[in-house]
């Protein structure tokens, strides 16, 4: 009997047809099927098979009672693996989708670490800028300006037992001294940006105590300023470097405006200073402040603030303890009482263009400048019948009337701003972001104008107004928002 045969004929009938019903149908490795038949095994059928039995590996067949054929067979561990396919697969495509996910913040952080190191970049040359400049923001610059004080006090006290000839400079400086000793001990406690002004004017005070001791021992002794209040000089021949007293007090965005200090020929040291930025439409003037010190407007103490509502542009002046305006869009002059906040006088400036028709360059709404010197309160402005040339006009302080006027060759649109000392019409112009030139005078006493070549070092670009003051001959100048001044030097009269 050749059962051998027989089970595997049928065991493979029925792994045909199990793989005729699905060709996914993979036999697990080490899986025995038990298959039944009742497959005829007739002597017929089988007679045209004449190989004989052969035994298979991993096969095994028996026939029991009932002859039944029964067969199993062991597969080997050999069969493609799809399902391990599948599951390698899955886990590839997860691990990809997470590798996606993973790279995108990769890139992210890379972007942002750029960023990071753009900032840090700008930052370490910020860094590097302050390093090299003269402020410093720590105690120790306290500190180091107070030795640096000492010095100077210690240097004007050998300075007044061995000058030759006046000591007016020598004592002057000396108060100075004693001003800025008590400034850096009130700045010590506050705001510690202000440091840059109190730097500035100790580089100014080193700069004045150098020039006493090269003086020092010499014959012929330097001829002091003019007195205060007084015209005892042949004019203005040069200018100092600018000291930067601080932003105004409303800040970056307010860059038109004015400042000064009030002059009174009989308190002519009593002088309050004030500010007076301009709205930020560069137009009107609604706030403003006063200070009764210097040092007051430094650390933004004590300070008077007033509201008006009809100021227009940056030709303010304060004579008096009395602040004059233009008159909001109108060619009138107001004249108000800084005391009371009150509206004393106004009146037309004859003939006068406003709102910007002959305003100076770069600057607008200043049509009508008001000044301040040693003889008075002064308006410079244009008309149509000077056709847009510079008209400087007296006035009375008092009243607001026309007492005189002059009328000179000099376009006012092609100046960036003037002031008036001792009578003189002094004009300017900008030259680059970072220089003025006074470049014309025009003097009223002698009806005689001309050309000068004055250099003034600016910190931004655009010169908003200039104001001068008799008593210190100082230029107080509002440059893109930040309070600058000068100290002017004349020319020494013939004797």
């Amino acid at each position: 009997m050749r059962l051998g045969h027989h089970c595997l004929l049928a065991l493979l009938l029925f792994l045909g047809q199990a793989a005729g019903d699905s060709e996914d149908l993979v036999p697990t490795p080490g899986y025995s099927p038990s298959v039944n038949s009742e497959y005829s095994s007739s002597p017929t059928s089988l007679a045209s098979e004449s190989s004989p039995s052969q035994p298979l590996p991993n096969f095994t067949g028996s026939v029991d009672e009932r002859g039944t054929c029964q067969c199993s067979i062991f597969l080997p561990d050999t069969t493609f693996p799809v399902d391990r396919v599948e599951r390698l697969e899955s886990t590839a495509h997860t691990l990809s989708q997470k590798f996606e996910k993973e790279l995108s913040k990769v890139k992210e952080y890379v972007r942002l670490v750029s960023v990071y190191e753009n900032k840090l970049f700008n930052l370490a040359a910020r860094i590097e800028v302050m390093e090299k400049d003269t402020v410093s923001y720590t105690e120790l610059d306290f500190a180091l300006i107070k030795l640096e004080v000492k010095e100077m006090e210690k240097l004007i006290t050998q300075l007044k037992g061995s000058f030759i000839g006046s000591s007016e400079i020598v004592n002057q400086l000396e108060v100075e001294i004693r001003n800025m000793t008590l400034l850096v001990e009130k700045l010590e406690s506050l705001d510690k940006n202000n440091i840059l002004a109190i730097r500035r004017e100790i580089d100014v005070l080193k700069k004045k105590l150098k020039e006493c001791e090269d003086l020092k021992g010499q014959g012929s002794p330097a001829a002091p300023p003019p007195s205060s209040g007084s015209c005892g000089h042949g004019g203005v021949v040069n200018i100092s470097r600018p000291a930067v007293v601080q932003l105004n007090w409303r800040g970056f965005s307010y860059k038109y405006g004015a400042w000064g200090r009030d002059y009174s020929p009989q308190h002519p040291g009593e002088g309050l200073y004030w500010v007076a930025p301009l709205n930020t439409d560069a137009r009107q003037l609604e706030y403003y402040r006063l200070h009764n010190t210097l040092d007051d407007l430094l650390l933004y103490a004590n300070a008077r603030q007033n509201r008006i509502t009809y100021g227009q542009g940056s030709g303010t002046a304060v004579y008096k303890n009395s602040m004059y305006v233009n008159w909001y869009n109108t060619g009138n002059i107001a004249k108000i009482n800084l005391t009371t906040n009150v509206v004393a006088v106004t009146k037309p400036l004859p003939s006068a263009a406003y709102n910007n028709r002959f305003s100076y360059a770069n600057v607008a709404w200043q049509d009508i400048d008001l000044a301040v010197d040693e003889n008075g309160l002064w308006v410079i402005y244009s008309t149509e019948a000077s056709t847009g040339n510079m008209v400087i006009s007296k006035l009375n302080d008092s009243t607001l009337e026309v007492l005189d006027t002059w009328y000179t060759k000099q376009y006012k649109p092609s100046a960036s701003n003037a002031f008036m000392v001792c009578g003189v019409l002094y004009a300017t112009r900008t030259l680059n972001t970072r220089t003025e030139e006074i470049f014309y005078y025009y003097d009223t006493n002698t009806g005689k104008e001309g050309k000068l070549d004055i250099i003034i070092q600016k910190m931004q670009e655009n010169v908003q107004s200039i104001n001068y003051h008799p008593f210190d001959h100082k230029l107080y100048v509002y440059n893109d928002g930040y309070l600058l001044n000068y100290d002017l030097i004349f020319q020494k009269l013939a004797v």
